[in-house]
């Protein structure tokens, strides 16, 4: 039973963080802190094993959707690449931070941090990026071009920040990186969710590799979450192709929403 359950939770968190570019870890990190509270078969979970864990299936989740993504061309691999070279090292310092952490400090923090960025969103939007200078890329999408400019001290630091968040909560870094890229830089949905799992595959690595040194991964557990993962990202890419850019952000919305409730009122309590 314990085997289908984590399967299970491994296949949708995958399928909505890939459609979202959010990677899972809002989805998955939850999950298991739900049912920590009301399952004796999970009191293994304690925030360091749910961050290790979630770090490592994200790899997985990662790895599926960036390859559907590249191969239909939605990928920015300069802006991607950018992202990496300040969000790896903040993820390992988040990872490494994370150890000092109990879980309803922990819960409240990532609560507040979701109803934040969800809260971004309603934000009215100008027409073009309110940075007017920076890296200049063009994509096309569908038969369709879109411009956009990317702030290359901006987009260190942003990433930076994003990293340690990811490596502190496990949550991958894209709830954070891609209301940034569609808010701040003007850059199209689909392109924002496409290049974040692309981004997260590789921040995984590095994020979930210091908790795997430090002694947070739970294996016996954690290998059950891959196969699910590996397919449920594969399962978000294809439907997220089929999605407008604003269903994807409405989709952002209502669920960092609904998760950052949760994790606020589990914090609280």
């Amino acid at each position: 039973m314990m085997i289908v359950v984590l399967f299970l939770i491994g296949l949708l968190t995958a399928w909505i963080g890939s459609i979202a570019g959010l990677g899972g870890g809002v989805i998955l990190v939850p999950a298991l802190l739900f049912l920590s509270d009301h399952f004796e078969s999970f009191n293994w979970v304690n925030p360091q094993s749910i961050v290790g864990i979630s770090l490592v299936v994200m790899i997985f989740t990662g790895m599926s959707s960036a390859i559907s993504y590249i191969k239909h061309k939605r990928v920015d691999k300069k802006i991607g690449m950018l992202f990496l070279i300040g969000s790896i090292p903040g993820g390992i310092f988040g990872s490494w931070l994370n150890q000092f952490f109990k879980t309803d400090s922990f819960s409240l923090i990532f609560g507040v941090v979701m109803i934040a960025v969800s809260l971004l969103f309603f934000i009215p939007r100008k027409p073009i990026s309110i940075f007017q200078h920076g890296m200049k890329r063009e994509k096309v999408v569908n038969g369709k071009s879109y411009t956009y400019q990317m702030p290359l001290v901006i987009g260190l630091i942003l990433s930076f920040v994003v990293g340690l968040l990811s490596g502190l909560l496990g949550i991958g870094g894209g709830s954070l990186m891609v209301p940034a890229m569609i808010l701040l830089f003007q850059i199209p949905a689909h392109i924002a969710t496409a290049t974040s799992m692309f981004m997260i595959f590789f921040a995984s690595i590095s994020s979930s590799a210091t908790h795997v040194l430090l002694g947070h991964v739970e294996w016996a557990y954690t290998l059950y979450f891959i196969p699910g993962a590996y397919i449920g990202g594969m399962l978000g890419a294809r439907m997220n192709r089929r999605m407008n850019g604003q269903a994807v952000e409405w989709f952002l919305r209502i669920l960092l929403i609904l998760i950052g409730i949760r994790l606020i009122w589990q914090g609280i309590g």
